[in-house]
């Protein structure tokens, strides 16, 4: 009898739980889960390279390429902007619907070698942004990015800069869209990108 009683307890319990995934799984979203996933508001106020404050409120109405890394990167960051300045002359008339943004992680050093200079050659609408080391983490922390020096005896300074490698689309509302894993194709941005516009 108290086997029975402890497979019928069982039994209860399993279809339970396989309903409980279901509801989970297959029911529709309510209006407190979409709230939540519209939360994520990143932002940076960093200074340009004529010192002038510049902020994701100003670009309001425009989707955002964002991507952080540092002028001494010898293949992430090169290979990124590479793939943004397609993204940019691929979208031809509908460039001014996008604004694409380098955010130095490695201010003091980049404004020395000249953060304008880098960006601007990989395209002239890149924004090559870098403020204060606050200001920095402020911007990281915001978009939820790691970010870390590290001794390299090999690289100038002696030190490298270890970060996340995304590229990350923010909205024309100021939301974070989505991130593109490094070594998106430039085809594949623009695509998503257009999909948009």
């Amino acid at each position: 009898m108290r086997l029975r009683s402890l497979q019928i307890i069982l039994w209860v319990a399993a279809t339970a739980a396989v309903l409980a995934f279901a509801a989970v799984r297959w029911w529709p979203a309510t209006d407190d889960t979409q709230a939540a996933a519209s939360v994520f508001t990143p932002a940076f106020a960093l200074a340009d390279s004529e010192g002038r404050i510049r902020t994701t409120e100003e670009f309001r109405g425009k989707f955002l390429l964002v991507f952080f890394g540092f002028t001494s990167c010898p293949d992430v960051c090169p290979t990124t902007l590479s793939e943004v300045a397609q993204v940019m002359d691929d979208l031809g008339s509908d460039a001014g619907s996008a604004q694409p943004v380098f955010i130095s992680i490695d201010p003091e050093r980049d404004r020395r070698l000249g953060l304008a200079d880098y960006t601007k050659a990989f395209h002239p609408a890149i924004l090559g942004l870098a403020g204060s080391e606050a200001e920095t983490q402020a911007a990281a922390a915001s978009f939820k990015i790691f970010y870390e020096r590290e001794a390299d005896t090999a690289s100038q300074g002696g030190y490298t800069m270890a970060h996340s490698p995304g590229l990350y689309l923010i909205g024309p509302d100021g939301a974070w869209l989505r991130q593109f894993t490094y070594g998106t194709p430039a085809a594949e941005i623009l695509s998503d990108l257009q999909s948009r516009l």
